[in-house]
């Protein structure tokens, strides 16, 4: 069988940061910046930009206001500064705008941009308003805090028509108020969630999170430097998608998905994502082993010894 191929794109000159850069055509700020470190939360590689977040935000030369990098596409001739002083300062103030309001702790790289760019989000005063409300625990699956919650939209297009087409979740609410629900505010259980966990692969911020990793950083045993990650195939059905296992102490903590593989695109289904507590079964006690034979080696599919 023959595979047609796409047909090839020209290459568009540019040039970012006073270096010359050719990516080809329809290609985005952030595409041609390659190695430039330009922080990013709602931006996410398998999904459409929404340009809600703007830290990534980027100066080009002749335009009248800062561009979103993860959009906006390359032009012929086009000058970008990805780390002008006004760049700089509008990821500051963003920074300090999300921090000052929502919880972050979670976030990664968060705590690390915010000293890189010196942002001060305590300067609003300790009676700064906040998005702050109880967490949501109705299933046995994940946890949504969406005390963390940006407003991305990753979590409704991942749910949604780009990916999922359940719909379970929306927006609710306008402005200051506005956060994301399932229709009529019902509980997750209630509503046309799948619990197929492709929103929680795209959170950001640790406001959509498994269960199993909330518990442990609610009990403070969750060590992401402790953990190991293994690739296998799901065992479930014949479609072949892949499972990255996160592993801490021999233990399955959560399952994510490769999002190159070009089965899944980093989505999988509730079996594969949420199904894996029959691996971990606890197990008869195993027979006396000669202490003088080797450490028997790490199970290559899932990265837990026998």
């Amino acid at each position: 069988m023959t595979v047609p191929l796409p047909p090839p794109r020209r290459l568009i000159e540019l040039t970012v940061d006073g270096a010359p850069v050719r990516v080809p055509e329809g290609s985005t700020i952030l595409d041609a910046c390659g190695g430039a470190d330009i922080p990013t939360l709602c931006y996410g590689d398998t999904l459409t930009p929404k340009n809600a977040c703007r830290v990534c935000v980027v100066e080009v030369e002749g335009a009248r206001t800062l561009v979103p990098a993860c959009s906006r596409k390359v032009e012929a001739g086009m000058v970008v500064g990805t780390s002008t002083e006004r760049a700089r300062h509008s990821r500051k103030v963003v920074l300090e705008l999300l921090a000052s309001s929502v919880d972050l702790s979670t976030t990664p790289r968060a705590a690390g941009w915010m000293e890189e760019y010196g942002a001060r989000p305590d300067r609003f005063g300790t009676d700064a308003a906040t998005v702050e409300q109880p967490v949501k625990v109705d299933n046995d699956l994940y946890v949504r805090d969406y005390a963390k919650c940006i407003l991305c939209y990753k979590c409704v297009d991942a749910c949604g028509d780009q990916w999922q087409n359940t719909f379970a979740i929306g927006v609710a609410g306008r402005g200051f108020d506005a956060m994301i629900s399932t229709e009529y505010d019902a509980p997750l259980t209630d509503s046309a969630c799948v619990y197929c966990g492709n929103c929680v692969e795209v959170c950001p911020t640790g406001a959509l999170s498994f269960k199993s990793e909330f518990d442990m950083r609610e009990a403070g045993t969750w060590d992401e430097s402790q953990q190991t990650q293994t690739t296998t195939i799901c065992s479930y059905c014949g479609v072949g998608c892949n499972l990255t296992l996160h592993v801490q102490e021999n233990q399955i903590v959560k399952v994510s998905s490769p999002h190159d593989n070009p089965v899944t695109h980093g989505n999988l289904c509730i079996k594969g994502r949420f199904g894996y507590q029959h691996v971990q079964n606890v197990r008869p006690p195993s027979p006396v082993r000669d202490e003088s034979l080797p450490e028997p080696s790490p199970d290559l599919a899932t990265g837990l010894r026998p």
